[in-house]
């Protein structure tokens, strides 16, 4: 029955979810690398339902949330900086790869029209920075070049499916440059437009709202009413979802409260590695059904096929990345904005463009118009995130460490500063309290205690001299985790005896879960 299959299929979602995060942690590997294995082996289980996906359903279903989440978490300013590089790789990068992946299936399946072509080159040029930047900040690598692969994901991801959507409508209709041009106008201005109308909507909206559970509720359903009334008028609802996203993102600070943030940015993290997740499993699924016959292609030729398209997707980006610096130079603001950007950063960034979700999500959208080769396609662009995850994402950390770019230490050190900034603000203001009489001196002193404390150990840390500088003093993490449970064992004991009652219990639980430091990673 319909229900035992959806059944099913949710557990085998949570399965891979939770064999992917155990083996992640254990193995110190990117959580995407682990999704594509399991999700892909997941398709051979016998036990598991076939499944086709209907295009719609990853179109409107996975989509708007995956963009969403990238861009009202991007860093604007960061962003704005790198404009120069972010835009070279993001339209000029993904317009070639575009080209030449077309080309290359061309050549190879000659049964392949451009058009299909040029969509599934849309659909394996945009990449997903998430294993990348995983490895990047763990290691410590410059920040500047972790804000050019996102930045270039999160754009890129428009361009790649402002292409693929023309790419389906040149499928079987007549197709000419003039409406072409015309369409690409009305897709990106009217998205653009619609997008950011709807941003300040959506602000002025939640400016008003205190409840952290309404929030959630209003940032869940702000893809979709970017996406899909943008895309049922013609325009691009990737990029109305993108510019939303990010115009709501950027003013967070002044209208979302502390507990709206913090709850939402625990939502998000698990929903869209969910939807990853899912999508990864989907995939699996759905090749089990093209195994025994993908397009009419034998696996040899497939095969061959994927080896072309990844060297080509590979081999593109790093020409691309090493040759466009003269080039860039040449455009305002270029040659400030090519500063601190060598040949070992740009080898880095053009090794860094593996594909993931988002590839799969457009693969799978694939209209049933495409006819016979459309499972081929499908297969290939899952061996594209593979090769790609797999070949490249491991390769990363021993570059990063030849090259002399990876300094574990930084982020841990930026962060201290950080904080030892914030606490002496904090003192001062405290200080100005007590002088105005705000605040009776006993109070003001519990609290000047606890933050020079705090601010104590920010400063023993910072002047820690030795190579593990960016871990916790020795034993540090253990005493703290040690003290926290002797907590918890006492605030059981009360509770057992009546002394406190449920509501207090929990609260001090909650108190008690920030402090822990075992808590820190999730």
């Amino acid at each position: 029955m319909a229900h035992d299959r959806i059944f099913t299929l949710f557990l085998a979602v949570a399965v891979v979810v939770l064999l992917a995060r155990a083996l992640a942690r254990r193995l110190r590997t990117p959580d995407a690398i682990l999704l594509v294995v399991l999700g892909v082996a997941a398709g051979f289980v016998p036990a598991l339902p076939a499944v086709v996906v209907p295009p719609d359903v990853v179109l409107l279903g996975f989509l708007p949330p995956l963009l969403y989440h990238a861009a009202f978490f991007s860093a604007p300013r960061e962003t704005r900086a790198d404009a120069v590089p972010i835009v070279a790789l993001a339209f000029g990068l993904t317009t070639v790869t575009t080209v030449a992946v077309a080309a290359t299936v061309h050549a190879l399946l000659p049964a392949v029209a451009w058009p299909v072509a040029l969509a599934f080159g849309a659909a394996v040029s945009p990449t997903d920075p998430v294993a990348a930047t995983a490895v990047l900040q763990r290691l410590g690598a410059p920040p500047r070049m972790v804000t050019i692969l996102e930045g270039e994901s999160l754009i890129n991801d428009g361009a790649a499916l402002t292409i693929f959507g023309l790419a389906v409508e040149a499928i079987g209709a007549d197709f000419t440059v003039a409406h072409g041009a015309g369409r690409v106008v009305q897709i990106v201005l009217g998205g653009v437009a619609y997008g950011l109308v709807l941003g300040i909507v959506i602000r002025r909206v939640r400016r008003w709202i205190t409840d952290p559970v309404s929030q959630i509720i209003v940032s869940l359903v702000t893809p979709y009413l970017a996406f899909v009334p943008a895309d049922r008028f013609g325009a691009s609802g990737v990029l109305a979802t993108v510019v939303a996203g990010f115009s709501i993102g950027t003013h967070g600070e002044g209208f979302l409260q502390p507990a709206s943030r913090l709850v939402g940015a625990t939502f998000w993290r698990i929903l869209t590695f969910l939807l990853e997740s899912a999508l990864f499993v989907l995939l699996g699924l759905e090749i089990r059904q093209i195994v025994r016959q993908p397009g009419g292609e034998t696996w040899a030729k497939v095969a061959v096929v994927a080896v072309a398209v990844s060297a080509v997707v590979i081999g593109v980006r790093l020409l691309w990345e090493l040759g466009n610096g003269p080039l860039a130079r040449t455009v305002p603001g270029g040659r400030r904005s090519q500063t601190g950007l060598g040949w070992r950063q740009r080898l880095v960034i053009g090794l860094g463009g593996m594909r993931g979700a988002i590839t799969l999500a457009i693969a799978l959208s694939l209209p049933d118009t495409v006819g016979d080769e459309r499972g081929t396609l499908v297969v290939l662009a899952a061996l594209v995130v593979l090769v790609t995850l797999l070949g490249q994402a491991p390769v990363l950390p021993v570059l990063l460490r030849r090259l002399g770019l990876a300094e574990p230490a930084r982020r841990r050190a930026e962060a201290m500063l950080a904080r030892k900034a914030g606490l002496q603000a904090a003192l001062a203001r405290l200080d100005e309290l007590a002088e105005d009489e705000d605040v009776d001196e006993q109070t003001a002193e519990a609290f000047r205690q606890m933050l020079e404390l705090r601010l104590e150990r920010v400063r023993y840390l910072l002047d820690r001299k030795d190579a593990d500088r960016d871990r916790p003093a020795p034993n540090s993490r253990r005493v703290r985790t040690e003290l926290v449970r002797a907590q918890r064992a006492k605030l059981r004991t009360l509770y057992r005896k009546g002394r406190i009652g449920a509501e207090t219990y929990r609260e001090i639980v909650r108190e008690l879960d920030f402090e822990d430091p075992t808590a820190i990673k999730g």
